[in-house]
């Protein structure tokens, strides 16, 4: 949700159609992407997905509820406008009325008054809530769109900062601007945002001239002029700066949003006529690597799910709830008993690089990262994307989500947990840069157990190995060439991972002292500024049961990069 820098206070909350048939895709955190890819971002070799279920048992399976409007006022016989303002009516316009709106030649000013007036009620409708005010709706032109993105501002700082994350993750080289990449998704495939700052939506149109709207696109975003208006999406509660974080507070943002598509979609031709989507013009537009898309696509695959849960044990109350103690990481989302019952451990090491090495602090932020169970995740997925489906190290029947009827599930399409990213329980990244402008990290993970932390490192070296990285020492990896051309120390400790990087093995040593490559060719890493992990329990079984009574504690935040 959340999108360049500290964009919780300038949030661009932009809707992606994945040419896959899978709406709603909101970009957030300064994420990039790469990789040239297939017209499906999904899936290289993708089974033709129908974004409209018709099979009752399959719509079961999928978790799609059946069409519901049981909020709503009912309208009477004659379509007379109510003594009040009601659910399901707004501004002249009831949920289940036929408007006369024609977007052959574009939408004009009126149609557009009368389609956001009929959506607003129909969000009301499978919501149950009430807008208090109407929301303004501007468009712009794809090319001004696209301009906006690659003309975005960002701190030297954050850009280093930005640049070293990803590298870490294994998804964008040392030859690539992460920002810049980032920008250049963000003009792919755009529909349209929610401004919380102008209070409007923005309908991003291939030609401003010639509006034509995508109908549940417009009630996502209406979903989020709610959020605004009630629980201010700019606010303190739904702020973050960690990759990590905003994740997780996408899960509950963007997953409502994408929730109520799904409940609004089951009544088009079922209970109510719904505008047919317009075609889109995809230009030969790729994105730029669609790893970092995938990342940022987490909260709209487990969002959904994660509120569907919530709501169907404690209502649209339980869902509400959440908007003052939003999920604490992805780990929470992607497992939603573990909402509340496992909160992060927080990581912590000393500095302990050389004084030719200093620590990279972006402004404004805590200056170091916490990148998450989904950053993990996509680590593992992204070779297979990168190889066009030749090497799987999660094997496809693991990540995507199919229902009965062969397709990919609306509510839930991806699966963003595996044997080697399950069990994270923290992380912490600090990035360094020397006099020379070579960059290297510290990145420690937490994990539940031993045999977590084991299966993260087995299945880390095989993501080093996909890379071009060969094993030079017990615990020393190297890759030769390419972006990830690096030196890498891997050391488990318990249920804790340390992975160091440098350009080169002996500058090893130099980013993290306790690292000690030994003359007999092994590497060693000493006890002097040891990484601390502080212990928290784990369960399993408290977190959906404490959000069905709708308790809601207060839990301390931090925000950083």
């Amino acid at each position: 949700m959340l999108s360049e820098g500290k964009e919780s206070t300038a949030i661009l909350l932009t809707v992606v159609l994945l040419a896959s048939g899978i709406a709603g895709a909101t970009l957030g955190g300064t994420s990039a992407e790469t990789a040239p890819v297939e017209p499906n971002p999904v899936e290289p070799n993708p089974v033709e997905p129908n974004p409209v279920e018709t099979n009752p048992a399959a719509s079961a399976q999928d978790g799609q509820e059946s069409a519901e409007t049981e909020c709503a006022a009912t309208p009477p016989e004659d379509g007379a406008d109510p003594g009040s303002d009601v659910k399901g009516w707004e501004n002249g316009i009831w949920y289940d009325e036929s408007i006369d709106v024609n977007q052959d030649d574009g939408v004009q000013e009126d149609e557009r008054e009368r389609i956001v007036s009929r959506t607003m009620a129909r969000v009301e409708a499978v919501r149950c809530i009430e807008f208090d005010q109407s929301v303004p709706v501007s468009v712009i032109s794809r090319q001004e769109f696209r301009e906006q993105q690659l003309n975005r501002n960002t701190s030297e700082g954050l850009r280093k900062f930005d640049n070293v994350k990803f590298e870490a993750l294994l998804l964008i080289g040392e030859d690539e601007d992460s920002i810049e990449v980032q920008n250049e998704n963000r003009g792919v495939g755009v529909l349209g945002y929610y401004s919380p700052q102008q209070d409007e939506i923005v309908v991003v149109a291939e030609s401003a001239e010639d509006l034509r709207i995508d109908e549940l696109t417009l009630a996502h975003e209406l979903v989020h002029a709610w959020q605004d208006e009630q629980f201010n999406l700019s606010g303190a509660e739904l702020d973050s700066d960690f990759r990590d974080e905003v994740n997780a507070i996408s899960g509950l943002v963007e997953g409502d949003a994408s929730y109520t598509d799904t409940l609004y979609e089951e009544n088009c031709g079922v209970e109510w006529e719904c505008l047919d989507a317009p075609e889109r013009d995809g230009g030969g537009d790729q994105l730029a690597n669609i790893g970092v898309y995938l990342l940022k696509f987490q909260p709209y695959s487990d969002g959904p799910a994660f509120v569907r849960m919530v709501r169907d044990v404690g209502g649209w109350s339980a869902v509400d709830a959440m908007y003052e103690n939003p999920p604490a990481s992805t780990e929470q989302v992607i497992h939603p008993l573990r909402y509340r019952s496992d909160p992060p451990t927080n990581v912590t090491f000393d500095d302990t690089a050389t004084d030719d090495w200093e620590r990279v602090r972006a402004p404004d932020r805590a200056g170091y990262g916490r990148l998450g169970e989904a950053a993990v995740m996509m680590m593992f997925v992204y070779p297979y994307y990168d190889s066009q489906g030749q090497t799987e190290l999660v094997p496809p029947e693991e990540w995507f989500n199919y229902n009965r009827s062969g397709n990919l599930s609306d509510v839930d399409p991806l699966n963003y947990e595996s044997d080697y990213s399950t069990g994270w329980d923290g992380d912490r990244l600090h990035v360094y840069e020397n006099d020379a402008g070579e960059f290297g990290y510290v990145w420690k993970l937490a994990w539940d157990s031993p045999q977590n932390a084991q299966q993260f490192v087995d299945g880390y070296q095989q993501v080093l190995e996909y890379w071009g990285g060969e094993q030079v020492e017990e615990n020393v990896w190297r890759i030769e060439r390419g972006g990830f051309a690096d030196a890498f120390y891997v050391d488990i400790d318990g249920r804790n991972v340390t992975i160091v990087n440098a350009p080169t093995v002996g500058q090893l040593s130099e980013v993290r002292s306790g690292v000690e490559v030994a003359a007999t060719g092994q590497a060693t890493e000493t006890t002097t500024g040891e990484a601390t992990t502080e212990e928290t329990a784990t369960t399993e079984t408290t977190g959906l049961a404490a959000t069905a009574t709708v308790e809601v504690e207060a839990n301390e935040t931090t925000t950083t990069a």
